[in-house]
């Protein structure tokens, strides 16, 4: 006879048997919906009844991902690697995209120049590893060295080649490059991929805050979601100093953050990916309370709950259109995934 599975208990709270079951099937899910922050709320809440659950952390370390978490990706990556969990090569190739994403190219060159010593590469993944640490190694060079302010000359200065390259990771290992480089023989170039109707947004932002960062004040016209802006990158407020952003997490921190503080955080990471792959516009509808009231209830159905919009709406003295307008924007970014190695 099957022995019966006992309650768990956690900081005096009951669990029922095969709830870490239901919460990792329910968050891996929701995973594979793209609505990443209910997946974490749901794959956290998992891992603190089954810490030791493949599937559990690296769905943790896809969502975190996704959602910008970048620090918590790769602390939980690199526990998972030391650990032996999950596919090793896949768990390696997720790490060097986080680290990628933090900048932090000698622990990359590290990584690899270990695997390459200990003849641990797989042949069909050796180019492509290699690759990436040609790319670390030059970026850790230039950032030991310092930057001075020269202009190549222009038969020197190779073209970027935006529209030629079509896999969006490459297109992303370009861009990164250019933050130790000086941009300016590039902006002509930048200033066309900036203004087509296609191109990824996400790049476009990326653009963006590296011709803010060296002072570029000629007048752009950038594309995005079928609208167009003429902006001077100096003139535009850092990405992270958005105004409106700003204004909707405090309103969100007054709903959430001690009602569900972890809750409040993950929605935090959500609102920044929306507000980082629109940027520099500010989306309809104008009302920052309609964005909170929008986040708000995105953050509840991420529970499991049946929140009321016209509740929300009241909450943040706005009318429910408004919200339900604002919803339809986030749901429609959420669908634009972050490039991956």
């Amino acid at each position: 006879m099957k022995k019966r599975e006992q309650a768990k208990r956690k900081d005096n709270v009951i669990f029922f048997p095969g709830i870490e079951k239901r919460l990792t099937a329910k968050g891996l899910e929701s995973l594979d919906n793209k609505k990443f922050n209910e997946a974490i709320n749901l794959l956290e809440e998992a891992k603190e009844l089954d810490p030791d659950n493949d599937d559990i952390l690296i769905g943790l370390v896809f969502a975190y991902f996704e959602v910008a978490s970048f620090k918590k990706a790769k602390i939980l990556a690199n526990e998972m690697l030391l650990k032996g969990i999950g596919d090793y090569f896949q768990m390696v190739d997720l790490y060097l995209t986080v680290l990628i994403q933090l900048h932090e190219y000698q622990e990359i060159v590290s990584t690899i120049e270990v695997l390459l010593d200990e003849k641990e590469i797989p042949p069909e993944k050796h180019d492509h590893f290699i690759t990436i640490l040609q790319f670390s190694r030059r970026m850790a060079e230039n950032r030991q060295q310092d930057i001075t302010e020269t202009v190549p000359e222009e038969s020197t200065v190779k073209q970027l080649n935006l529209f030629e390259i079509d896999n969006l990771n490459d297109q992303m290992l370009l861009v990164a490059s250019l933050a130790e480089k000086n941009i300016r023989p590039y902006v002509e170039e930048i200033a066309e991929y900036l203004k087509a109707d296609g191109g990824h947004p996400f790049l476009k932002t990326m653009l963006l805050t590296l011709l803010q960062e060296q002072e570029i004040e000629r007048e752009l016209v950038v594309r995005k979601f079928s609208m167009e802006e003429k902006v001077i990158p100096t003139q535009l407020p850092e990405v992270k100093l958005q105004p409106r952003m700003i204004k909707v997490k405090e309103l969100l921190a007054d709903g959430l953050e001690s009602d569900n503080p972890v809750l409040f955080e993950n929605t935090v990471g959500m609102i920044e990916r929306i507000f980082f792959i629109s940027y520099p516009f500010e989306l309809e509808p104008e009302s920052s309370a309609a964005w909170a009231g929008a986040f708000h209830l995105l953050a509840q159905e991420y529970m499991g709950l049946d929140p009321k919009i016209g509740k929300i709406a009241s909450e943040y003295a706005v009318h429910p259109k408004e919200i339900g307008q604002a919803i339809v924007k986030i749901e429609e970014i959420e669908k634009i995934s972050y490039p991956n190695i």
